[in-house]
């Protein structure tokens, strides 16, 4: 890789989330305030932020808090808004620098890993049009996740993720990988629905034998 090259790829976001925390200012960083400072991955980043947390197990609820923000961001994405807008509670609530040096530990050794072999390809699935696209499906798959069901909201965060480095790297195979995942993320979804379903169904039958 030549020093051209080097000097186009994108600040991986874990660096950039690192510069950010270590500003001066308040403890607690709006969503607006963070948007603002992401740039032009505002939405690369805000979906890969909004759905690291959703991949590791949460207490039941926890979910579909989480998943509030997710589901208006991938919107605004798929209405083609320039920029997200938030009501001003969820505004509020932001993030905080603990949490974003929590995220940074959670996601830089991966993309320190891996980020190398990201590159911009294939640029018609990142342009405007796929990025809308990408926006829709990642609305279902935040729906998804926000269902008060156990251990439904991991698949779904994997995929965004996936979707989330895809538009921060303009990485159009990252986008077929992300629908990949999109579609296991449902199919998997389903089964645990259907196999939860038949396990209350049984144990409603043995209850009243």
């Amino acid at each position: 890789m030549d020093e051209t090259e080097l000097q186009a790829r994108p600040l991986p976001l874990s660096e950039r989330l690192r510069q950010i925390a270590a500003e001066t200012g308040p403890e607690r960083i709006s969503f607006s305030e963070l948007a603002e400072q992401l740039h032009s991955r505002v939405w690369g980043g805000l979906l890969i932020i909004l759905a690291v947390i959703n991949v590791i197990p949460l207490p039941p609820g926890t979910n579909t808090v989480l998943a509030i923000p997710l589901v208006l961001v991938s919107a605004q994405m798929a209405l083609g808004r320039a920029s997200p807008w938030f009501p001003s509670r969820i505004d509020r609530r932001g993030i905080t620098k603990a949490e974003l040096h929590k995220l940074i530990g959670k996601m830089g050794p991966f993309e320190a890993r891996v980020e190398r072999i990201f590159r911009p390809r294939l640029g018609r699935l990142t342009g405007p049009a796929a990025t809308r696209a990408i926006g829709l499906v990642c609305m279902a798959l935040s729906v998804i996740a926000g269902l008060p069901i156990l251990m439904i909201h991991n698949a779904p965060a994997v995929a965004i993720v996936l979707f989330g480095l895809a538009l921060i790297y303009r990485d159009g195979v990252l986008v077929i990988l992300g629908a990949i995942a999109a579609v296991l993320a449902v199919a998997f979804d389903a089964a645990l629905v259907i196999w939860g379903v038949a396990v209350i169904r049984y144990a409603l039958a043995w209850i009243h034998r």
